[in-house]
């Protein structure tokens, strides 16, 4: 059996107990220096073309492309929560994190029987809610949602890029490399740089407007 196969199956156990629609939930830039964290929140539809989803970390930006595509096109449902860096210095990442995830869940057209969720924590939602450790690998709905959340963010931070050059975001997309924070500290953090984060915070003040 594919890993692919596997997935599905992972998520047609909890179909087959009466837990559908089941929305799979993930979230990317938890560990970023610069912009937001996004969460998405993906329901797989039994009546269209079951998509060839796997683990994002582990296939290239490409590849994550037409997945996304492979997505949309055969109707199955997504929705993203956004929150940015300013909001992430004034609570947590966690609680930050958690305010994505629900967001993502509630932006879904129609209401899932249950969300299964990448980690060991959860938001508060009304729905049914399930920690899935290494989701992203065992379900199909996670690492769906982990395709949707790398995708969209990367796109986010892409356009940044062209507003903020020079720190080499669309390549590190945001994350603590030798480039990036040598680049923070000759010109400084932008707006969309988490304060609270080190070397962010020992750096302190702004020279972008």
């Amino acid at each position: 059996m594919s890993e692919i196969e596997e997935a599905l199956n992972f998520d047609k156990n909890f179909w087959d107990k009466g837990f559908y629609p089941l929305a799979g939930v993930d979230e990317v830039g938890r560990g970023a220096l610069f912009g937001p964290v996004v969460a998405a929140a993906v329901v797989i539809l039994k009546d269209r073309k079951i998509p060839s989803f796997c683990d994002s970390k582990s296939i290239s930006a490409k590849k994550r492309e037409e997945l996304f595509e492979e997505l949309t096109a055969n109707g199955h449902q997504f929705s993203i929560g956004v929150v940015d860096a300013g909001e992430i210095d004034k609570t947590n990442i966690l609680k930050a994190t958690m305010k994505a995830m629900k967001i993502a869940v509630e932006g879904l057209k129609f209401e899932p029987a249950i969300a299964l969720v990448d980690g060991n924590s959860q938001p508060h939602l009304k729905y049914k809610v399930e920690s899935v450790v290494k989701g992203y690998k065992l379900s199909l709905s996670i690492g769906a949602a982990s395709i949707v959340a790398k995708v969209l963010r990367d796109r986010m931070i892409a356009e940044l890029d062209e507003k903020y050059p020079g720190y080499g975001l669309k390549k590190n997309k945001g994350y603590g490399t030798k480039e990036h924070i040598e680049a923070l500290f000759k010109m400084g953090p932008t707006p969309h740089h988490r304060r609270t984060f080190k070397p962010v915070a020992e750096i302190g003040g702004c020279l972008w407007q």
